[in-house]
């Protein structure tokens, strides 16, 4: 039993070591400042925007649009997926105004998704490169600048990724949660990652490619619920990089009701489930830089969860009073020592994204307790779902994110 609490110990140490190193790597990459560039000439982008009853923020969404900033073509495709609503009279409204703007009805298809959607996208449109925004984005007005500098100024770079911000974090406690859990993430992940690894994660939004890159790659993959995440390893594993540009920003909505928000990261979770069983099979997702992202989906998807479950299982067994075996490490100091790392990474955010305030501090101490532990629920309650739909072999239905109507517009 010793021997396998000294493994645990030890694996749980190494952790962190390993993300405080990466918290340090993502500060100093992020406290870099922005430089002054221009192009000799601007390459073709075509904006990609997938829309399926998106009436309540497609209109701030285009006036986002219309304010981009780009020296070079510059075309906005919103790829209307079967909406029933009035998606696609607001879109029309926009396009008879604006030339930068276009219509697309996307045909009915399957499987349903915003895979297929955007698939469909790339194959009516042409440009040296697109960006893909979802339907509710705010980008500022040099988001495209910002990614298409990067892109085109990193060796072999197959794009760039930029920061997405949460629009509507003070509407309750569960949205200011969302977002200071994306701060950390962009902290850690993305900006910590590419300064040590030059290696970055595709967001879902706000991110550049290269058509040919992506052609390349064989377009997005159908099923996967998770297509960012999927289509990161691909690229990475084919020798392309990422680079992640923090000075690129975009606004988006996050769920204001747990149920909502059960559903989002329920999609998300199964589809990153799927990529973890993809990695099993590819050995080109652990090879070279590939390997970063293989290996934290098993830490993050696999070994983190049984750590999780240990260490809860130890926590309650010793409230219930239940003898233990005797351990002569301070499991104490280790529960002390990962709450100190976890509030450094989430003040770190805070003050890099100056939303540093003694509520957001409030809510960042509690998050440890409460939403971390979500995690763990929300988990098994995707892996039993993608157990099932493999036993039964169906396939996972896309479910879309529901939108809610912004009071000041």
């Amino acid at each position: 039993m010793k021997i396998i609490l000294v493994a645990v110990m030890a694996f749980f140490w190494i952790l962190l070591i390993y993300y405080s190193i990466l918290t340090i790597a993502g500060v100093l990459q992020r406290l870099k400042r922005k430089e002054e560039i221009t192009l000799p000439s601007y390459p073709s982008i075509a904006v990609l925007i997938p829309a399926h009853n998106e009436g309540v923020v497609i209109k701030q969404t285009l006036e986002a649009m219309i304010r981009l900033k780009y020296p070079g073509a510059l075309d906005v495709y919103v790829l209307d997926d079967s909406s029933t609503d009035d998606t696609a009279e607001i879109i029309q409204k926009f396009s008879s105004t604006f030339s930068r703007i276009h219509y697309l009805k996307v045909p009915p298809g399957s499987p349903k998704g915003k895979s297929r959607v955007l698939n469909y996208g790339l194959s009516v449109t042409t440009s040296d490169y697109f960006i893909v925004f979802d339907a509710d984005n705010q980008p500022a007005e040099d988001s495209v600048l910002e990614l298409i500098h990067a892109a085109e100024r990193t060796p072999d770079a197959g794009g760039a990724v930029g920061y997405v911000k949460t629009i509507n974090a003070d509407r309750n406690v569960l949205t200011r949660m969302i977002s200071i859990e994306f701060q950390v993430f962009q902290l850690l992940m993305q900006s910590g990652r590419w300064k040590m690894f030059k290696t970055g994660s595709l967001a879902g939004t706000n991110m550049l490619l290269r058509r040919s890159v992506l052609q390349e790659a064989g377009g997005y993959d159908l099923y996967a619920l998770a297509e960012d995440a999927e289509l990161t390893v691909r690229l990475t594993a084919l020798g392309w990089k990422l680079p992640v540009v923090h000075h690129s920003r975009t606004w988006e909505q996050e769920p204001e009701k747990i149920s909502i928000f059960v559903r989002q990261r329920t999609r998300w979770l199964t589809g990153n489930i799927y990529l973890l069983e993809k990695s099993f099979h590819e050995w080109s997702y652990w090879k070279g830089k590939t390997f970063v992202h293989s290996f934290q989906h098993v830490l993050t998807y696999l070994l983190f969860v049984l750590m999780l479950l240990f260490s809860n299982t130890w926590f309650i067994l010793s409230l219930l009073g239940v003898n233990l075996p005797d351990f002569e490490s301070p499991l104490l100091l280790f529960w002390f020592m990962s709450y100190v790392v976890y509030t450094a990474q989430v003040v770190s955010a805070m003050v890099l994204e100056r939303t540093i305030t003694p509520f957001n501090v409030l809510i960042g101490l509690i998050m440890y307790f409460t939403y971390a532990q979500i995690f763990l629920l929300l988990l098994l309650r995707s892996g039993l779902s993608y157990i099932w739909s493999r036993l039964t072999k169906q396939t996972i239905k896309w479910d879309k994110t529901e939108r809610f109507k912004d009071d000041a517009a």
